[in-house]
C-alpha cells in the first residue's frame, strides 16, 4: 500500500486548522491566525510518531500531549479553567466532525445485504471529505450559537399567587414582551390560561392594553404575591393570560424584558 506523506500531511493540517479555528469561534477566543497555522502545523507535524513502533497507551498520552501543546501555542495559558475549556472543546469538536467523516465514508464505502456488510470497493475522495469538514463544522458552530442563546433566555420561575399556591415552571425571558399596565405600573409576564387554571380564581381581573402591528386588545391580568428568579424576589408583576397553549414552544410563561434589569440589580 502507497502512502503519500506530503497528502497525508495537507490534510491533517488542514483538519487540525479546522479544529482550532472552530474552538477560537466557538469560545470566542480572538487570537491571531497566524497562532492558529502554527498550532495546527505542530499538530500535522507530530505525524512521524505514526511511523515509530510504541505501544498505543504510549501513542495516545503523545497525542494528548500534543494536543496540549497546539492549544498552548494557538491560545496560550491564563489559567487551568482556561485550559480544561480549550482541551475538551477541541475532542469533543473533533469526534463530532470525525464521526461524521466516519459516517459518511461507511454510507459510501460498504453496502449491505440485510445484517451482511461488504466493501464495494469505492470510497469518498480526500478532497470532498476536505470540503464537506468545514460545512459540518459551521452547522456546528450555528447550532452551538443558537443553543446557548436560547439558554441565556430560560430561567427557572416560582409563581406565588395571592392565595398562596406556588407554581414552579421554566419561563422564558421575550424582550418583545414590554407589557405595563398604566395605572399600577406594574410589569406583565404572559401564562397560558390551560396553565394557570389549577392556580387561580379570578374576580378581580386587571385589563392591561397592548399593540402589536396592526392590531390591539387588552390582555386579562392578576395580581400575584411575588415571583422568584435565580433566588430573587420580584414584586412588581402582574400576570397576564393568553389562550394559546405556549406549553408546546418548549415554554411555560413568557418574561417581560424589565426581568433581566430586575435580576441585575438584585444581584
Amino acid at each position: 500500500m502507497k502512502i503519500y506523506l506530503d497528502l497525508v500531511f495537507i490534510l491533517n493540517f488542514s483538519y487540525d486548522l479546522l479544529l482550532l479555528m472552530t474552538v477560537d469561534i466557538v469560545l470566542k477566543r480572538f487570537v491571531k491566525f497566524k497562532r492558529l497555522l502554527i498550532g495546527a502545523l505542530i499538530g500535522a507535524l507530530s505525524l512521524g510518531i505514526l511511523f515509530i513502533s510504541i505501544s498505543n497507551i504510549l501513542l495516545f498520552i503523545i497525542k494528548v500531549l500534543v494536543s496540549i501543546l497546539m492549544l498552548l501555542v494557538a491560545f496560550g495559558y491564563k489559567n487551568i479553567k482556561y485550559m480544561v475549556d480549550n482541551f475538551i472543546y477541541l475532542y469533543m469538536i473533533s469526534v463530532i466532525l470525525g464521526g461524521f467523516l466516519y459516517f459518511l465514508s461507511l454510507e459510501f464505502s460498504y453496502k449491505n445485504e440485510g445484517l451482511i456488510f461488504y466493501f464495494d470497493g469505492f470510497s469518498i475522495n480526500y478532497i470532498v471529505l476536505l470540503i464537506i469538514a468545514p460545512i459540518i463544522l459551521y452547522l456546528y458552530i450555528k447550532e452551538h450559537k443558537k443553543i446557548k442563546s436560547i439558554h441565556n433566555y430560560n430561567f427557572k420561575v416560582s409563581i406565588c399567587f395571592k392565595n398562596g399556591k406556588i407554581l414552579e415552571c421554566s419561563g422564558f425571558l421575550d424582550t418583545g414582551n414590554k407589557l405595563k399596565d398604566p395605572i399600577t405600573k406594574k410589569y406583565v409576564i404572559l401564562l397560558s390560561k390551560k396553565k394557570l387554571a389549577p392556580f387561580i380564581n379570578i374576580r378581580s381581573p386587571i385589563y392591561v392594553p397592548y399593540k402589536v402591528v396592526g392590531f390591539s386588545g387588552l390582555v386579562e391580568c392578576f395580581s400575584i404575591r411575588y415571583i422568584k428568579i435565580n433566588n430573587c424576589i420580584l414584586k412588581n408583576y402582574l400576570i397576564g393570560i393568553i389562550p394559546e397553549d405556549i406549553h408546546k414552544l418548549n415554554m411555560d410563561c413568557i418574561l417581560n424584558y424589565k426581568i433581566m434589569e430586575d435580576i441585575c440589580l438584585e444581584n
